[in-house]
């Protein structure tokens, strides 16, 4: 194995092990939400959020980690957990004078950035989107695209 093939094979690890690290904590929390439907509508309501809309955040919170993890429509994914951690940031963190509101406003950040990196440079080789895009040449190019 040459130095340009270990490379892209060292870098197609790192890609998929940061995609794990970043679905992850989407992965738990969601499981977590669902498990404890009535708390997490409690704890909606108490917002002054409507029910649908706990029910919407636990649906993204699994589809998109798990096309993360994946890495099938990774980029999709991505782009809608990074706007969902913007979201997080400036409506529910925003008393940053508290040094643990201004740790999770700074860690939603963190967390954006790195999916907006992610939708930038794709899930890499080790993803189910480049198997199924390498094994059909009959799909759409938009469609391989978003795979």
């Amino acid at each position: 194995m040459d130095a340009i093939t270990r490379r892209l094979c060292m870098t197609d690890f790192i890609l998929l092990l940061g995609r794990l690290l970043l679905s992850l904590i989407f992965l738990h929390e969601s499981l977590s939400l669902a498990t404890s439907l009535s708390a997490t509508l409690a704890g909606f309501s108490k917002l002054g959020l409507p029910a649908p809309m706990a029910l919407a955040v636990i649906a993204l919170q699994l589809g998109a980690g798990l096309s993360i993890a994946t890495g099938l429509f990774s980029r999709l994914g991505a782009v809608a957990l990074g706007l969902f951690c913007l979201a997080t940031a400036f409506l529910f963190h925003t008393n940053l004078t508290n040094q643990n509101e201004l740790l999770h406003f700074e860690k939603d950040l963190a967390i954006a950035g790195g999916m907006f990196v992610l939708a930038v440079s794709g899930a890499g080789s080790l993803a189910i989107g480049r198997l199924i895009s390498s094994r059909s040449n009959a799909l759409p190019a938009w469609l391989t695209a978003l795979l």
